[in-house]
């Protein structure tokens, strides 16, 4: 969930009543949000830096922080947040956004074709006359961050850009060119730099470097000129210092490049209607032209409407609770949901405004209504029909085998899902072509770069990390793997292994191969025959040679057991051979 922080003397300006802590975390859990914390600038950045920070011009105010939900792009900044929680308290009506024409000419922006190769998308919009404070200026900067680390998944997906009109003459070009033909100044920099410059100059900036890959390989990168040439942006990297935007605008243009073009939309519509309303007109937007590389035009932003038609008995039924249509119409209204009751008594006719893009099926709604009942508010009550539960077959065969196989002297352990590339590969003498590992788009660190194919590395890295224990060093785990699969519904399917492993000062393979008869014996798998197990020898890398065979079951094989290889012993830092077997117990259930 993201967090904003918004300064509290501020906040309670906004909302024009002045809240004690416990009552504005008692407001904030009434509409589904959480005050994480209470805290100020100062004390931020002494967590956030340590001690040795220069604090001098760090503020004592106060600074609520608020945790979001993930979907609610309109709650990201204190102007959405505001007008959420006064249209909830019924203090506010919702306000009706609306698209404005130009006073003269429109603003045209047009794509060219090699926009294709990197940022295919844009779309644009003008916010005309508009009055920033230095607060609201403020705020609109942290609601692009805000979005660009959420929705625009750091910019990856959209990148914004904004920028004061008034030193700009249009229409704009969308253009894709070789970095070496792009120069111009960036923001807040003195020097003009060419696109090849700016990376080097980048690189090791605390914020725009994670920025750097998205195009640094690609052999042109997207820019946006005006019609007298001057550079305004070079997504998703950084604007032109030349239309920056400042405390003295009044007419800016918003412009967001994309490789989604769904999301871009969105962006563009929350981001125009939550500062619509600093506008001299407010909740005006005004629109402009989009010329694709294909010759279509598409003015932009969109701001739909939509009405939703849903049933109030079913949202009664759903929820728990017993409310006339005309009640669930005025809960759904606190929610920023403009509801009529329909000619039948049951229908509700909701429309969806564009600041409310998380309301995509019914079901929303009925959330919607629950948080305006109150999830506390709503009686507690049996269910209608009884059923008996039970345990899921595999998980309890997986309960009963964790408790036998401890009994035999093995040791749990409980290891992390996601492991590096190498770790399923390389260091266990595989390369990651050959597995049909899952991959993940944006992984945090460099130990979870996939969702592990193998338990092999987590028994492996544990040992590794407890090397100072006595030997023998006995453990096992019986846990699920992940597998890419076509023709799995979600193209990657779980599969559950039990995998043991024996680190001693010899191999002691005959330590697994016990547990491994162990393990069939309770399962009443007979060694060999048409419906029994056997081991037939087989070659591995992972495995030293000759010292390893495959588990059959009904003449197909379900894992593997023999001694560890050496090298894939030194990848993992450990000086004691090890013996392992790992196999699916899935064919027992």
């Amino acid at each position: 969930m993201p967090t904003i922080g918004i300064k509290r003397d501020l906040l309670f300006a906004s909302l024009g009543k002045t809240y004690t802590d416990d009552e504005f975390q008692t407001l904030c859990f009434a509409f589904g949000l959480e005050l994480d914390e209470v805290t100020s600038e100062k004390q931020m950045l002494t967590k956030e830096q340590g001690d040795n920070i220069s604090l001098e011009n760090a503020s004592e105010e106060i600074i609520y922080r608020i945790d979001i939900p993930a979907n609610r792009y309109d709650l990201l900044c204190l102007e959405g947040l505001v007008s959420a929680l006064m249209v909830f308290q019924e203090k506010n009506q919702q306000p009706k956004f609306r698209l404005v024409d130009p006073t003269d000419e429109p603003q045209i922006m047009t794509l060219t074709s090699s926009t294709k190769l990197i940022r295919p998308f844009a779309v644009a919009a003008v916010l005309r006359n508009i009055s920033f404070t230095a607060d609201s200026y403020n705020s609109f900067i942290d609601l692009q961050d805000k979005l660009h680390q959420n929705i625009c998944r750091k910019r990856s997906l959209v990148a914004i850009g904004t920028h004061d009109l008034d030193t700009l003459q249009g229409p704009f070009v969308y253009d894709a060119k070789p970095p070496g033909e792009i120069k111009f100044r960036p923001l807040n920099q003195e020097k003009e730099m060419r696109a090849v410059e700016l990376m080097d100059f980048y690189s090791n900036h605390a914020q725009l470097k994670q920025y750097l890959p998205i195009i640094r390989d690609s052999p042109v990168y997207p820019v946006i000129y005006d019609a007298n040439g001057v550079v305004l942006s070079l997504p998703p990297i950084i604007n032109g210092d030349h239309s920056k935007i400042s405390l003295n605008t009044k007419n800016v243009f918003i412009e967001c490049t994309a490789t989604d073009l769904t999301k871009a939309k969105v962006v563009l519509d929350t981001l125009v209607c939550m500062f619509s309303r600093h506008c001299q007109e407010q909740f005006t937007v005004e629109w402009c032209q989009v010329v694709g590389s294909d010759g279509e035009t598409v003015k932009y932003p969109e701001l739909p409407y939509r009405t939703e038609k849903i049933s109030a008995k079913k949202a009664n039924a759903y929820v728990g609770i017993t409310v006339t249509p005309e009640e669930t119409a005025k809960l759904l209204n606190k929610m920023y949901l403009k509801t009529t009751v329909g000619e039948d008594g049951d229908e509700l006719l909701v429309e969806i405004p564009p600041t409310r893009h998380d309301i995509i099926h019914a079901c929303d709604i009925y959330e919607d209504v629950a948080i305006a009942y109150g999830y506390n508010s709503i009686r507690k009550s049996l269910p209608a029909t009884t059923n008996i539960g039970k345990q899921y077959p595999l998980n309890k065969l997986t309960d009963q085998l964790r408790e036998q196989v401890a009994q035999a002297g093995f040791t749990e352990a409980l290891t992390f899902s996601l492991c590096s590339r190498d770790d399923v590969s390389s260091k266990l003498g595989k390369t990651i072509e050959n597995i049909s590992a899952v991959h993940i788009s944006n992984p945090k660190t460099l130990e979870f770069q996939v969702a592990r194919t193998t338990l092999i590395p987590g028994l492996l890295k544990t040992l590794a990390a407890n090397k100072k224990m006595p030997l023998p060093l006995k453990l096992f785990e019986i846990s699920d793997v992940i597998l890419a699969d076509e023709k799995a519904e979600v193209n990657a399917r779980n599969e559950r292994r039990i995998c043991a492993v024996n680190c001693n000062r010899n191999a002691g393979f005959e330590v697994v191969h016990g547990l491994l008869d162990r393990v069939m014996q309770l399962l009443e798998v007979p060694w060999k025959g048409e419906s029994g197990y056997c081991i037939e020898a087989t070659e591995d890398a992972t495995f030293f040679p000759g010292r390893c065979a495959a588990i059959l079951y009904k003449g197909a094989r379900i894992g593997i057991i023999g001694v560890l290889h050496p090298d894939v012993l030194h990848a993992f830092e450990l000086t004691n051979p090890c013996s392992l077997m790992e196999f699916t117990i899935e064919p027992f259930v």
